[in-house]
């Protein structure tokens, strides 16, 4: 069966499966590059038009360094025209890594005896989460493995303390999940706790990849999975978040299979994802797969600058798993968000020696391990505007009401004042000195170049009461 935008217009393909590995390989397969081509389907991007399949591929295809090269440039200027310099910034806080899944990949999965398991208790959990505050953090995601001990009331109730959390000047104003797929009830139960986005990747699209990964436990009922974001959203969850594992299987396949996720989304729902995560495969405790697959550093950049311009409206998000050299570089090509400062070790951002005794314990290894701070002075040096902000979600900017700002590139105009208001916050509160002289050079520089002269008087005036102690100002 072929899946078509047509088909996906019927009122019965919600929470319905909707990959075709046959199809995906078709259009790979059927994919005729040339300079003028790739061209004329970055200049589509550029206009802020969503690339359909068959053009996805011919990019997929491309593999002349010229090509290439157009590619990553319309990704630069796509992601400048729609989101500005604002790179925004969140913390992975860890709070249990209990497990019933066996993932080959995957240092949590049950049968790993090696794995130190651990929950955090409520006031393990405030420490963390005051921990994070003291640095500067704003916005978390709470990662959970899947397990039944991990509920959706847990899950609530964990949401709900963490919003709770104020340590002098510091709190957390959006908490993300990411989590096991759940019913439609308990999706429900997790939308009133006040969450933002809520992840399921589904690590590989491709059916024959996915069984052989993943080999027990809920997680190897590819469908339940697949369609776990359309329970979210009947559930009332508009912001969602999708991605794959790359170097579980071809990583083109993946690319045009987040593509049919997102057309899927788009046609039953009226809304795409929120984001798309990428993350490459990384060593693990009892990591039990070959590497035929594995992504090379010129595809992984490759990968992202093509995402940017398949899909111009959603984030893009890019881990602490990726080295510094290529976070450097990737950023240009259409990332907008990054972690910062990440511990991946249970309780590992309250300072704990036990803890210390096990950092090899981690689900997977992490190759930025700089601080909040450091990751900070150097967006600033790079002049990229740091932000941790969560006006969008507080505005009801979410699920459809956001891409009708986004989709046309109108998220600019909210998105650089709001950069610069949780900028200064941080710089008042929590900045290096020298950080902060950098940080007020870049605001004033960035209100220099702010076209509405409307906002620059707000932005000012709302900066100087920031210096004069209020917090949490937005647009």
């Amino acid at each position: 069966m072929k899946f078509t935008p047509e088909k996906y217009k019927l009122p019965d393909v919600s929470m319905q499966p909707f990959i075709d590995d046959e199809e995906i390989w078709e259009f790979i397969n059927q994919a005729k590059p040339t300079p003028e081509l790739v061209e004329t389907i970055v200049q589509k991007s550029l206009n802020k038009n969503r690339l359909n399949m068959a053009e996805t591929a011919v990019l997929l295809q491309a593999r002349e360094p010229e090509m290439i090269e157009l590619i990553k440039q319309g990704a630069r200027e796509l992601k400048e025209k729609v989101y500005g310099k604002r790179i925004v910034l969140f913390a992975p806080l860890y709070v249990g890594n209990y497990c019933s899944n066996n993932c080959r990949y995957c240092g949590f999965k049950a049968s790993n005896k090696e794995a130190i398991r651990k929950t955090l208790t409520k006031e393990e959990l405030i420490e963390n989460v005051k921990a994070l505050e003291e640095h500067g953090q704003k916005r978390l995601i709470l990662v959970f493995g899947e397990h039944r001990t991990y509920n959706a009331e847990f899950i609530a109730d964990t949401v709900r303390e963490v919003y709770k959390v104020k340590k002098d000047h510091g709190e957390i104003r959006r908490v993300n999940i990411n989590a096991a797929p759940f019913d439609i009830e308990g999706f429900k139960t997790i939308h009133e706790s006040g969450i933002g986005t809520y992840q399921v990747f589904q690590e590989t699209y491709h059916h024959e990849t996915y069984t052989v990964c993943h080999v027990s436990g809920k997680k190897s009922d590819y469908n339940y999975r697949l369609t776990a974001l359309d329970r979210a959203m009947e559930a009332g969850i508009d912001d969602v978040g999708i991605g794959a594992l790359f170097g579980l299987y071809d990583w083109r396949f993946e690319i045009l299979a987040l593509l049919r996720h997102v057309n899927h989304l788009e046609a039953c729902y009226n809304v795409g994802p929120h984001t798309i995560s990428f993350p490459r495969i990384q060593d693990a405790l009892e990591y039990d797969l070959d590497n035929k697959h594995q992504v090379s550093d010129e595809e992984f950049t490759r990968l992202v600058a093509i995402l940017r311009l398949a899909v111009p409206y959603t984030g893009l998000i890019l881990t602490a798993r990726e080295p510094h050299h290529i976070r450097r570089e990737v950023l240009a090509f259409g990332c907008s968000q990054i972690d910062a400062g990440t511990k991946l070790e249970i309780g590992a951002y309250a300072e704990n020696p036990e803890i210390d005794q096990n950092l090899s314990k981690e689900q997977f290894k992490i190759n930025d391990d700089r601080t909040l701070n450091e990751v900070i002075d150097e967006l600033i040096e790079s002049d990229y505007i740091p932000s941790f902000c969560t006006a969008c979600y507080r505005k009801g900017r979410t699920g459809q009401h956001f891409m009708e700002f986004s989709v046309p590139g109108f998220i600019k105009k909210f998105c650089t004042p709001n950069a610069l208001l949780t900028l200064a916050e941080y710089i008042e509160d929590y900045a290096t000195e020298s950080t902060a002289a950098k940080g007020w050079a870049l605001i004033e520089k960035s209100l220099d170049e702010m076209e509405d002269d409307r906002y620059v008087i707000q932005v000012r005036d709302r900066i100087s009461r920031i210096r004069q102690g209020e917090r949490d100002l937005y647009f």
